[in-house]
């Protein structure tokens, strides 16, 4: 069974950067996708950014291409999402996701597996 676990989030001001973690186990993880999802309060979870396990292809949402970057180290099974410029309108809930197969994937339902969400606030 697949265990994500996201670390990193706190409180920043606009214009920092942050750094997400999210550490996975529980199986080998060949064609498996990871991506980044945020949620703010009374917004739909939305799709951030996804890397392929494998090769370390990536897939970014249009709107945040640019300020955020995804990363991985196979090595230690850990993926990143590197936050830069942040906003104000970048505070929300961050959720680390996996599935087998295509990276390319935006839809939240299409990911089996997920962490518990690490808070992002960013404050004026």
């Amino acid at each position: 069974q697949v265990q994500l676990l996201e670390t990193g989030g706190g409180l920043v001001r606009a214009g920092d950067s942050l750094r997400l973690s999210c550490t996975a186990s529980g199986s080998t993880f060949t064609n498996y996708a990871i991506a980044w999802f945020r949620q703010s309060p009374g917004k739909e979870r939305e799709f951030v950014a996804a890397i392929r396990y494998s090769g370390g292809s990536t897939y970014y949402a249009d709107s945040l291409k640019g300020r955020f970057t995804i990363s991985g180290d196979n090595a230690k099974n850990t993926f990143y999402l590197q936050m830069d410029s942040l906003e104000l309108e970048d505070t929300a809930v961050y959720y680390c996701a996996g599935r087998w197969g295509g990276f390319w994937i935006t839809r939240p339902r299409d990911y089996p597996d997920w962490g518990q969400g690490t808070q992002v606030t960013v404050s004026s």
